[in-house]
């Protein structure tokens, strides 16, 4: 493949039939490839991976996010994860043989095709943002769906494409580009909510933790647990066993054991190899010295010849 882009689209649903639905609409387009989707009843929340051509990453998020907002009434949403409409985030990240530059072109050609197409006003963040303050996800969320219409009547909120005020049942949409990101979440041995998020804080960039994370505490009622869901936006920068380890120390204070922990979508190999290279005290592991990475890229110099 000449060039490879990746789509992370996130959807406020976790009934089956609609994941279905969504998913159909990705699986239709030739040259894209679904990769991974996961979806719960705590965050009410659809996180979907697909890869493919530029040409056909765009197709399958605009026919996936209009399947969505087609199927999706956020008036009858309840989630704990922050969001602002039916499709509501839609992040494009380079893979290969393409840069931020032109997944920041596929953003707005994915904001003013789905704006036209629906009528749902977009936001662009990220590396895609218009203004400093839409850089970041969080201000674009403030007061998340249920004071969105209220928000959008400020001028500084007024969107990037599309109308004015939300759509009647989808609200609205936030699409941008970034890096490779961590999803990242820690499961916690408490039901309680509180302790759970004085951890998140500690966690998160802006209120004093780490740099380049983003934490949120979340309950998941038929475990009985606490959950901790990170976004890690630079692994590189800020390594997952760097984020784990504050975790395990934050955790302690209140004698809160950790659980299990999990991988929301795709995890990129370096970050595990990074956090392989800690645990084990390895000095010289790296991408090449893992067997099938070694292998595919005999396989590719074999087909050249």
């Amino acid at each position: 493949m000449k060039n490879m882009v990746e789509c992370v689209p996130n959807f406020s649903t976790s009934q089956p039939k609609v994941v279905e639905a969504i998913l159909d609409e990705i699986k239709q387009v030739k040259a894209a490839h679904l990769l991974d989707y996961t979806y719960d009843d705590y965050y009410n929340r659809l996180v979907v991976t697909f890869a493919g051509n530029k040409n056909a990453v765009l197709k399958a998020a605009i026919d996936s996010a209009a399947k969505a907002i087609e199927l999706i009434d956020m008036n009858q949403h309840n989630g704990q994860h922050p969001r602002i409409g039916a499709v509501d985030v839609v992040p494009f990240v380079p893979i290969k043989n393409i840069n931020l530059k032109d997944c920041i072109r596929l953003a707005k050609k994915f904001g003013k095709t789905l704006a036209e197409k629906c009528n749902v006003p977009v936001y662009l963040y990220g590396e895609a943002a218009t203004k400093p303050e839409r850089r970041d996800i969080d201000w674009i969320r403030q007061g998340e769906y249920e004071n969105l219409r209220e928000n959008m009547r400020k001028p500084k909120r007024k969107p990037d494409f599309g109308p004015p005020s939300p759509h009647p049942t989808a609200g609205a949409t936030i699409t941008g580009a970034r890096k490779i990101m961590v999803g990242f979440n820690v499961n916690l041995g408490t039901a309680n909510l509180q302790v759970a998020k004085k951890i998140a804080k500690a966690l998160h960039a802006k209120k004093g933790g780490l740099a380049f994370v983003k934490a949120m505490a979340a309950e998941i009622p038929e475990k009985n647990l606490t959950q901790i869901g990170m976004s890690i936006t630079d692994f590189e920068k800020t390594p997952l066993h760097r984020v784990f380890e504050l975790v395990k120390i934050e955790a302690s204070r209140y004698n809160v054991p950790i659980v299990s922990s999990e991988f929301c979508g795709l995890a990129p190999l370096q970050a595990l190899i990074d956090n392989a290279a800690y645990y084990l005290k390895i000095d010289n592991l790296n991408e090449d010295r893992v067997l099938e990475v070694a292998m595919q890229k005999a396989a590719e110099k074999a087909k050249k010849k």
